[in-house]
């Protein structure tokens, strides 16, 4: 029996809106996505994880969660209907390079949705996240940013690349080494939020089903904003102690264990500071001449990152969005 493979790819950023596209194009009837949203296979090149590169908070625990075995990620689509067009989301693909041939090796023709967001307002979604976890040891989101390159020579994932992730028009320019322009449609994550089904329509006509079928639905992946106080000092040290030692017991068991610790850590949420202009002057300047390589390849125009003010995270958004559609 031959093998059943995806035939797109949905990747770009994390916290650029990945899992609500992963999730609405699931509600499509033509359309198959992995149950496991993330499986990570091609960043394997069908080998567990490499550990020096897994050293930073929670990393390795992580990591025993991706789906390296062949059998196991072809398992994932087992279920799919005859004819359905299948595909799967790992946001990381479009940042790893190594992942660009071997998709493009084991799937000739294969298409790429890559999801894009303001590199600035992604990256404190980023750091966002990982504090409410309780991974993230910086209560300050520019000194952690000011860490990364000693963090990414230390081998912390690529979760922790919060400036690195951002920089779309090298990935952008890289995969396209691989595929022509035709078999990448690249979005913006403004566009998942305010036009979330006009949105939805343009990828399934670029995936090659019908439009009008597939649905948005809320969002699962949006984390708390927590500020710094003893107790989520407390509770956080107490989660990365936990996942150093989850390291070494199957993923599901410190996954269980640390639901109260992480349920304790989202209920001190507090609205989310605005970030100071001059900290996001700071985090986009080295990012201006990638801005302008993706703006050269895609012929589109994305002079609003240039702003001293960001988008805004998912739930201001969606409100304005929301209001805008009501007038």
């Amino acid at each position: 029996m031959p093998e059943r493979l995806p035939s797109f790819f949905i990747a770009g950023a994390p916290k650029a809106g990945t899992t609500a596209l992963h999730a609405a194009l699931a509600t499509h009837p033509d359309l198959y996505l992995s149950p496991v949203k993330e499986p990570k296979y091609y960043l394997t090149g069908d080998r567990p994880p490499d550990r020096a590169h897994q050293r930073g908070p929670g990393d390795a625990h992580s990591a025993g969660e991706w789906v390296w075995r062949r059998e196991r990620y072809l398992a994932l689509f087992d279920a799919a209907p005859e004819g359905a067009v299948l595909g799967e989301s790992t946001p990381f693909y479009l940042y790893d390079r190594a992942a660009h041939a071997r998709i493009t090796a084991d799937v000739p023709g294969a298409k790429f949705v890559l999801v894009v967001r303001d590199p600035v307002d992604r990256a404190v979604s980023n750091w966002v996240h990982l504090r409410a976890d309780g991974l993230e040891p910086e209560a300050d989101f520019l000194t952690a940013v000011r860490a990364e390159e000693h963090r990414v020579a230390a081998g912390w994932a690529p979760f922790w690349h919060y400036r690195g992730l951002g920089r779309y028009g090298e990935q952008l320019r890289d995969l396209l080494r691989h595929v022509p322009q035709e078999q990448v449609l690249l979005l913006r994550y403004r566009q998942l939020v305010d036009t979330p089904q006009e949105t939805l329509d343009r990828v399934s006509g670029f995936l090659g089903v019908p439009a009008g079928r597939a649905h948005a639905v809320p969002p699962e992946n949006v984390k708390p904003y927590v500020p710094d106080e003893p107790v989520h000092r407390a509770l956080a040290t107490a989660v990365r102690a936990g996942a150093a030692l989850g390291a070494y017991a199957p993923p599901q068991v410190w996954r269980q264990a640390s639901r109260p610790l992480t349920a304790a850590l989202h209920a001190r949420r507090a609205q989310r500071p605005r970030l100071p202009v001059e900290v996001r002057r700071e985090v986009l300047a080295p990012l201006l001449k990638d801005i302008a390589l993706l703006e050269e390849l895609t012929g589109e125009s994305f002079d609003d990152w240039r702003s001293d003010t960001g988008r805004g995270d998912f739930r201001s958004r969606a409100a304005a969005a929301g209001g805008a559609r009501q007038r």
